[in-house]
């Protein structure tokens, strides 16, 4: 049986008079997909920046590959938990080529060079290392971030609506190469949209 890769109880954030997470519990095996379904405003995204360390829930337990990363008392900096994120906008740095913005995230004593090569083959773009985000489609962006992501070897993958910007033509073929790079890499991932479609097609549960 697999390991429990992330697990959270009671998650709960306000933001002034708004309850955006009420009492979230959830429990993901390594290697699993799940999709946050839901319309705008239900609390999704907020659920993914509290399992990212980008807010502090004001109550809940958050334990990622075995270690508590968020509870009372305690709170672990999104840089020490282990996570990859891709946000909505991917979030690339215009000023650095393709290779300084998968590399940017790598610590020290890792071969940047030759993890860099890596995760761009993984995700299909071996030849790009020296291209600038202007000069790459949408699609490209998306394969770029989703490198970045990878490239520490986290122990989960967060993606925000991460076809919501592809033309609605792109978007099928993007979805199916996303999940075959994400399965390939062995990633446990939890990824936010409001498309029934697209959650089914990716995850293996739907909360």
């Amino acid at each position: 049986m697999s390991s429990t890769a992330i697990r959270c109880e009671g998650l709960s954030k306000q933001f002034g008079e708004v309850r955006a997470v009420d009492g979230v519990n959830l429990s993901l095996r390594t290697g699993q997909f799940l999709a946050l379904l839901g319309p705008s405003g239900c609390g999704k995204t907020t659920t993914l920046r509290l399992l990212a360390g980008f807010e502090a829930p004001d109550e809940g337990r958050i334990d990622i590959g075995g270690q508590v990363v968020s509870s009372e008392g305690k709170f672990v900096p999104p840089e020490r938990r282990s996570v990859g994120m891709v946000f909505q906008e991917y979030a690339l740095f215009p000023h650095m080529t393709v290779a300084d913005n998968v590399a940017y995230g790598l610590g020290r004593g890792i071969d940047k060079k030759k993890r860099v090569a890596e995760v761009l083959a993984l995700v299909g773009l071996p030849d790009l290392q020296k291209r600038m985000p202007h000069e790459l489609s949408g699609g490209q962006q998306q394969r770029v971030a989703l490198a970045r992501a990878l490239a520490p070897n986290p122990q989960l993958i967060l993606l925000d609506e991460p076809f919501s910007n592809l033309d609605a033509g792109l978007r099928t073929q993007i979805r199916a190469e996303v999940r075959q790079i994400l399965r390939k890499a062995h990633a446990t991932v939890i990824f936010v949209t409001h498309d029934q479609e697209e959650a089914l097609s990716l995850a293996d549960e739907v909360a």
